[in-house]
């Protein structure tokens, strides 16, 4: 599996990055991919199919200067920034039969994202259709887009929480998963204790991606750019629901 260690300073770019990759991926012009990203900046970012006003407080991510875009796959609305480090899998189906089914790709992914963190000492837990937590604490959020040949599977893993952000900038979820409860985001948000180094070389090693980081090709460097024009940076992607 290629890996790609390779972030962005905008949130648009890390965002229209990993389309870009996805399309590859589905057009067969490349392999199946394991990327880490962390941006430098707080955003705050919508599911797919998420009303904006329900999910977001805006005049405190103005006031705070955090921006608001929307993803290409679905699930909840959070904020990211530094301290939450992503991976982002772009697969083809023909290589991984396990996740031709939406539900099972879930399992799939997750356990293998549980032993990742089991040998760094962490006793992770699937819950929900799309969380990992810790001792009853989400530590990361997962999303799909899933196309005809191929899909991307991206999340969050968290070790560092910016509770106070969150209490701001995001509005409680009307959607939640059962074990989350009544909780708030501050009394449901964990952290992850091993280094963002740490994480990375143990998810690389449960998926058998390459030791060393490849470069994007050209062709996706240039799609990115154009999805970021045409889409992540516009009022009308982010502001569609």
């Amino acid at each position: 599996m290629r890996l790609l260690d390779l972030g962005f300073s905008t949130p648009e770019e890390n965002l229209a990055m990993d389309e870009a990759i996805l399309d590859a991926v589905a057009l067969g012009n490349a392999p199946a991919t394991l990327r880490f990203w962390e941006c430098p900046v707080r955003f705050v970012v919508l599911g797919s199919a998420q009303t904006l006003r329900k999910e977001v407080n805006e005049e405190h991510c103005a006031a705070d200067g955090v921006p608001i875009l929307r993803r290409c796959t679905a699930g909840g609305c959070v904020l990211q920034g530094p301290g939450s480090l992503n991976y982002a899998l772009m697969l083809p189906y023909a290589e991984f039969p396990e996740t031709a089914d939406l539900h099972q790709s879930y399992c799939f992914i997750l356990h293998r994202m549980s032993e990742a963190l089991a040998s760094l000492g962490v006793a992770a837990r699937h819950e929900g259709v799309c969380d990992l937590a810790v001792s009853g604490l989400k530590v990361s959020g997962n999303a799909q887009r899933r196309k005809r040949h191929a899909f991307l599977h991206h999340g969050t893993l968290l070790y560092r929480a910016d509770h106070e952000g969150m209490a701001r900038c995001l509005r409680e979820p009307q959607d939640r998963p059962d074990y989350r409860g009544k909780r708030s985001h501050r009394d449901f948000v964990g952290e992850l204790s091993p280094t963002p180094e740490a994480l990375r070389a143990a998810v690389s090693q449960v998926f058998s991606a390459e030791q060393v980081s490849s470069a994007p090709t050209q062709d996706e460097v240039d799609a990115m750019r154009r999805l970021v024009t045409e889409k992540y940076a516009t009022v009308e992607w982010t502001h569609r629901r």
